[in-house]
């Protein structure tokens, strides 16, 4: 058996994406969460992820498009609302400030992790993956390093050859954008030693479906030692549909890893949910399915 990460995404953007994470941290379905603190609502989302630190790895979901920044930003979000991915891209490439920007939200974002849950966070990755984009990750690679002095702090890597992602099938076109995108930050963290996982999985088209567990079973097998499945479950209520475009997929997720052939899954694929040391997470069997 091989140990595998199993990440929930946005935690803290909305009720109803908090509530079925919180459902499967309580079951044992997922290893590891992935914080959206720059949000008015992080504060009470926080209160009740807290009880469950110990469970999981708990890691920041650095957050510089489509929502609100925390605090001002007046190069990325001169109206209140962070820029879609493609302009903060281009943003990101043709004015320092923006960079200064990226900076500081990411700075302001940690400080409120750490003030809400009382702790530095496991790891740190991107909401839209921007924590690769160049003028962004050295800043990550150089917090990371900075924060990771006492215990290792993981950053996600989009990282996974070329042949594994063929292999797979499915959303390979997205998977192979994203791996490409990565390469920057992965090749910079072997440099600066800071940790990332060793391989990356979950690059879907989102569709809502019964094709839901067809993916994430491709996603289970692979290469590497510590491989990294992102995921998306929870549950659609108004605040979600009025903060993003990602809805229904989030409960068909919710519902595949509640079910028992989610279990069944990870066995076949010889791998057992693990945080990023390797300590195993304990999926237990029964949980209500969603819905």
């Amino acid at each position: 058996m091989r140990p595998l990460v199993l990440c929930a995404d946005d935690y803290g953007l909305a009720p109803g994406v908090d509530e079925g994470i919180l459902e499967l941290v309580e079951a044992g379905r997922l290893s590891a969460v992935s914080c959206m603190t720059g949000l008015a609502r992080w504060s009470a989302a926080a209160s009740r992820l807290r009880p469950r630190l110990d469970r999981i790895d708990t890691g920041l979901h650095l957050t510089l498009t489509d929502q609100e920044p925390l605090g001002e930003a007046p190069r990325l979000a001169p109206e209140g609302r962070l820029p879609p991915l493609p302009r903060l891209a281009r943003l990101l490439r043709f004015h320092h400030a923006a960079r200064a920007e990226a900076a500081e939200q990411l700075e302001r974002q940690l400080q409120a992790f750490e003030a809400a849950l009382g702790r530095p966070p496991d790891f740190i990755d991107g909401h839209q993956h921007v924590h690769v984009l160049p003028g962004v990750c050295e800043a990550v690679l150089a917090t990371a390093a900075r924060i990771g002095r006492d215990r290792p702090v993981y950053v996600r890597s989009l990282y996974e050859p070329l042949g594994a992602i063929l292999r797979r099938g499915g959303a390979w076109r997205k998977a192979l954008v994203l791996a490409l995108a990565g390469r920057g930050l992965h090749r910079q963290a072997a440099r600066a030693g800071v940790f990332t996982n060793d391989s990356f999985r979950g690059a879907t088209t989102f569709a809502p479906g019964p094709g839901c567990r067809d993916e994430f079973h491709r996603f289970f097998w692979g290469p590497g030692e510590r491989p990294l499945v992102m995921c998306h479950p929870g549950r659609v209520d108004r605040e979600l549909e009025a903060r993003d475009p990602l809805t229904r997929r989030r409960e068909d997720e919710l519902r595949y890893l509640a079910s028992a052939g989610f279990l069944e899954d990870l066995a076949r694929a010889g791998v057992y949910l693990a945080r990023f040391d390797g300590t195993p997470v304990g999926a237990r069997v029964a949980i209500s399915t969603p819905s």
